[in-house]
């Protein structure tokens, strides 16, 4: 397994990094076991987990595993979970609120069974909670032992950036880390998440790397998915079901599909190196419902397309762009000053 550096920090992590959506609900506790054992077995690392999967039992699991793993996993897991959404229907059961956050930190320490976490993030943002509330008090936890980093997860640009920034100004602990869904059939986070990222220091952490399993290859367009898959799923369904419409989408899978056969790997292998050598990309999320699943995507790791493959990827999936992302804005944002549009370059001779 390969390793990375999360964003500007000192923590390695895996390449590929295990997630735990399903764990306690399409994927039993045994099962997840099974996942987390070859996870482990593979050189994998990273375990990204939430207080809200499941209610809680995504967590429980890990914790499980964590306190029973076999004697040969040797290996210290990176554990991340994270914390924001509702836990309780009080008023103050949610948000980034000091007071939501340290209750939320406490209930997961104890599902997980560990004093600390190595990386919480903060699951998304809160717009009635002010940015020095959240930050002081990730700060204190990271003073107290109960996190050792911080990360963001579903901000916007502006949103990561302020956080940075205020950050900086109170000389709080910073976060390292920005989880975002990243795939071929998501790419607008180019237009300014990722640069945002790279701009504050943030490793990019890629969820839903196969938008939900569209990118497995197993979907067609003329056909209802089986039962068993996620796009049959209540919860997950509706999430990626909507790219099933999309005539780009299948035009993505119709050129990942012939790639892959050409390399004799899978689609799924493909979308993942793909998407692992991306900038700025420090680790991938592999979600898997069943073992199987779970072997078949680890064997991407050190799997690299050619600059050819890429290139006819990113063209497939290119996604409709205009100003101020378009064209007209691209020698804007060049570092290379022959870029710069036309009608805003200086005259050739002047005199």
């Amino acid at each position: 397994m390969q390793f990375r550096l999360l964003g500007r920090s000192g923590l390695s992590v895996s390449a590929l990094a295990l997630g735990t959506m399903t764990f306690g609900d399409s994927t039993s506790q045994a099962e997840a076991f099974a996942q987390l054992d070859a996870f482990a077995e593979a050189g994998g690392t990273l375990i990204d987990t939430a207080d809200v999967y499941m209610n809680g039992a995504a967590e429980t699991i890990v914790g499980r595993w964590l306190a029973e793993r076999p004697a040969h996993v040797s290996e210290p897991m990176v554990v991340a979970t994270k914390g924001r959404f509702p836990t309780s229907g009080e008023p103050n059961g949610q948000g980034s609120s000091r007071r939501h956050l340290q209750r939320a930190l406490d209930a997961s320490l104890t599902r997980l069974g560990v004093d600390a976490v190595d990386l919480y993030q903060l699951h998304g943002w809160d717009p009635l909670t002010p940015v020095e509330e959240t930050l002081s008090f990730l700060d204190d936890a990271v003073r107290a032992g109960k996190i050792r980093y911080s990360g963001l997860s579903n901000f916007t640009g502006w949103q990561l950036q302020m956080t940075a920034d205020v950050a900086d100004a109170l000389r709080l602990e910073r976060p390292i880390a920005f989880q975002m869904q990243y795939n071929l059939l998501v790419r607008e986070v180019e237009w300014e998440l990722a640069p945002a990222a790279d701009s504050a220091g943030l490793g990019l952490i890629a969820f839903s790397p196969l938008a939900g399993g569209v990118l497995t290859g197993k979907y067609r367009p003329d056909a209802q998915p089986a039962p068993d898959t996620r796009l049959a799923h209540p919860l997950f369904g509706p999430l990626f079901g909507a790219k099933t419409a999309q005539q780009r989408t299948w035009d993505v899978i119709d050129v990942l599909t012939r790639i892959a056969q050409e390399r004799g790997v899978t689609p799924a292998q493909a979308a993942l190196a793909w998407v692992a050598a991306r900038s700025g990309v420090s680790s991938v999320l592999i979600g898997a419902r069943t073992l199987q699943q779970l072997h078949a995507n680890l064997a991407a790791d050190g799997l690299r397309l050619t600059d050819e493959e890429t290139s006819l990827l990113d063209k497939a999936s290119a996604p409709h762009v205009d100003y101020p992302y378009g064209p007209m804005a691209a020698g804007l944002r060049s570092r290379d000053l022959a870029g710069t549009p036309q009608f805003m370059a200086p005259p050739s001779n002047v005199g």
